[in-house]
C-alpha cells in the first residue's frame, strides 16, 4: 500500500467523507425525482396539464 506519512489518517477520513457525501447526493436526487415524478402523475391523473404541453403556435 502507499505510505501516507504521517497524515494518513486525515487523507483516508478525507476520501470517506467525500464519499459519504456524494453518496447523499446520490441518494437526494434519486429521492427527490422519484417525489416529483409522483406528483407529477397525481396531477396528471386529476387532469391538470403544464401549458408547456400545449399545442399554440403564438402566430
Amino acid at each position: 500500500m502507499i505510505d501516507l506519512g504521517q497524515h494518513a489518517e486525515y487523507i483516508v477520513w478525507g476520501y470517506i467523507g467525500v464519499a459519504i457525501g456524494t453518496l447523499a447526493l446520490v441518494g437526494w436526487v434519486l429521492f427527490d425525482s422519484r417525489r416529483v415524478a409522483a406528483r407529477l402523475k397525481n396531477l396528471d391523473a386529476r387532469g391538470i396539464r403544464r401549458r408547456s404541453s400545449t399545442s399554440e403556435t403564438g402566430a
